[in-house]
């Protein structure tokens, strides 16, 4: 080293401890934790829950009671309850996933600040940059990818901004003379979609696309893209976004929508949660409600390998023919076991139109009697749309929370409680381009479809995939930061499993071995369908945690530019997420910049 830059180095040394301790943080390599010297003191966690109105609160962790001795009564009070998305939901230290084995497990942040509003967020924003903290944001907590929480964390809690409002001429900031008001549903950051449906459809008797589940949050939801059972027709979640208030990393409170910061409001269009900034509100487009919503469920059982490659070629081309549309959403499983269930739902169709469109498909299996059986309890019908999501014009679809004094619309659809505090072993997706379905490539589909059940199940997730929607649809998702895979597939393939358990809870520890080797069953299931599509893109919430190429993956030739956005948005890196963009600029728990 010569002399010259020996003293530069010196100099700079020596007014180290001269320095502001912000501009120390903002470019340290190292993320602060709680045993580091220069955590913030109890006087700096002091000013901070005084700037939020004492809405600063230590995080617990309810499941270290069952850690310590299952036999307590902390335990069995936390065991009667885990199921139960509303008090999974209650709890800051609790996410609803509670982890995927060799990836993460749920572990809770030092302190949260219970966000009763916008400057709430933003006084917890500044105090994270300033201090280096590790900074999570949780809403809903479904993230499959643990992105909601992280030990030795600042938690921004977001459960109580839950208002939901309609207005019926919304104009957007700044904008006014400029275009038509319209009629649109404001949504805080912590509200959850059984309340945005609740007060748009069941009471106003109109729709907002949102999620199938209801315990998912609204503002999550649209900044991952968002499908609902209905998305075939009218889209994604992301595309009905008009307005977004967002705390951005310097700490301002910004609105971002079509003409004010358009580059932060199409990032927010399914870049990723908790990427770009807190959402703290958000304005959605309100639509026109059907007359019907509709279901078709039924389970066909082949008789043979043989008998049931053949009803996988048949429904490839039926599908086709009379469901590949707007009126049709939601699921088929190919089970391994040689079984074809249908959990679909139908739009804008009564009863009869819905029997009438399933009945070719009903004869040809009746022409088969040795080969096909159809299970007892199958329901092709249809409803009252505005009842959908109504617990007493829905009764038998909705499990309920049984907490005294539980609010009556605190429900959850019941095929949605295996993802209470479940743990993943194993989660891959793929869009199918619709080209599959041509009759040149029907076969190839049939077959890979065949081979993969033989590893595992595969669900199709017919709303998933915007082909075959209203074109104002499909352009209306063009305008948004989701993978354009999206636009011209099908449908979105899914392959998963999972169970209960969590490390260090005696008796209910999950089965690493197990977990391993159902991951590997995923991973070769999904694999059959990859032979189809060798490039295609994934949905960012539903994914592998493993995601190789996940910029590709997740975001397709949008990713250069999501890249641009983060950069001006949040140059340190302050908001970090599993897989993020910006994320391959840390280390995976997001402490360390590489």
């Amino acid at each position: 080293m010569d002399r010259r830059t020996f003293l530069k180095k010196s100099a700079l040394t020596a007014a180290v401890p001269l320095l502001p301790r912000a501009l120390l943080a903002s470019n340290s390599l190292r993320r602060c934790r709680p045993s580091d010297r220069d955590w913030p003191s109890r006087t700096a966690w002091k000013r901070l829950s005084d700037e939020v109105d004492g809405n600063l609160i230590p995080v617990e962790f309810p499941l270290d009671a069952c850690v310590q001795d299952t036999n307590s009564t902390g335990c069995k009070n936390l065991l009667a309850n885990i199921k139960n998305p509303y008090y999974v939901g209650d709890q800051p230290g609790l996410t609803q996933t509670l982890g995927w084995v060799d990836a993460w497990f749920t572990k809770p942040s030092v302190f949260a600040v219970a966000a009763k509003n916008a400057n709430h967020v933003a006084a917890a924003v500044r105090f994270a940059r300033q201090n280096n903290l590790r900074l999570v944001v949780k809403g809903g907590g479904h993230s499959y990818q643990g992105t909601s929480n992280a030990p030795d964390s600042l938690l921004i809690w977001t459960r109580h901004m839950d208002d939901v409002t309609i207005n019926e001429e919304f104009l957007p900031l700044i904008q006014e003379g400029r275009q038509m008001p319209q009629r649109a549903v404001t949504c805080g950051s912590g509200a959850i979609w059984i309340k945005a449906y609740d007060a748009v459809t069941t009471k106003a008797g109109a729709y907002v696309q949102g999620g199938g589940c209801t315990t998912v949050g609204v503002a999550g939801l649209v900044q991952s893209g968002g499908f609902g059972s209905f998305s075939k027709h009218y889209g994604t979640a992301a595309a009905g976004l008009l307005q977004a208030e967002v705390v951005t990393a310097d700490g301002e409170i910004r609105v971002a929508n079509a003409h004010t910061n358009p580059d932060l409001f199409w990032a927010l269009k399914g870049g990723g949660g908790g990427t770009f900034g807190v959402v703290t509100k958000v304005t959605l487009r309100v639509r026109e409600l059907a007359e019907f919503g509709g279901a078709a469920i039924f389970h066909v059982r082949a008789s043979s390998d043989d008998a049931f490659r053949r009803l996988l070629d048949y429904f490839v081309n039926f599908y086709r023919d009379n469901l590949f549309n707007d009126h049709w959403g939601e699921q088929a499983h190919v089970h391994r076991n040689n079984v074809l269930s249908f959990v679909m739902v139908s739009h804008a169709l009564s009863t009869e139109e819905a029997r009438n469109i399933w009945q070719p498909f009903l004869d040809w299996i009746g022409r088969s009697p040795g080969s096909y059986t159809i299970e007892p309890g199958m329901i092709i019908g249809s409803m009252p749309a505005r009842g959908w999501w109504d617990p007493e014009q829905n009764k038998g679809a909705f499990s309920s929370d049984p907490r005294p004094g539980a609010s009556p619309n605190h429900v959850w659809w019941t095929g949605d409680g295996g993802q209470v505090a479940w743990t993943i072993y194993g989660f891959e997706s793929l869009w199918l381009p619709a080209s599959l379905l041509h009759e040149s490539n029907g076969d190839r589909l049939a077959k890979a479809l065949f081979a993969g059940s033989r590893h595992n199940m595969i669900e199709l997730h017919f709303n998933k995939g915007l082909a075959g929607a209203p074109p104002e649809t499909i352009e209306a998702a063009r305008d948004t930061a989701t993978n354009p895979a999206v636009l011209d597939a099908f449908a979105l393939a899914i392959v998963a499993d999972g169970g209960g358990g969590y490390p260090g809870v005696r008796g209910h520890e999950p089965d690493t071995a197990a977990a391993r080797r159902s991951r590997d069953e995923v991973h070769r299931c999904m694999n059959e369908l990859r032979s189809l599509v060798p490039n295609g893109g994934a949905y960012v919430s539903e994914s592998n945690f493993f995601e190789e190429d996940w910029q590709h993956a997740y975001w397709g030739s949008n990713y250069p530019r999501l890249a641009s956005i983060k950069k001006k948005y949040d140059p340190s890196g302050l908001f970090f997420v599993h897989n993020g963009v910006g994320s391959e600029g840390w280390s995976g728990d997001g402490f360390t910049k590489l």
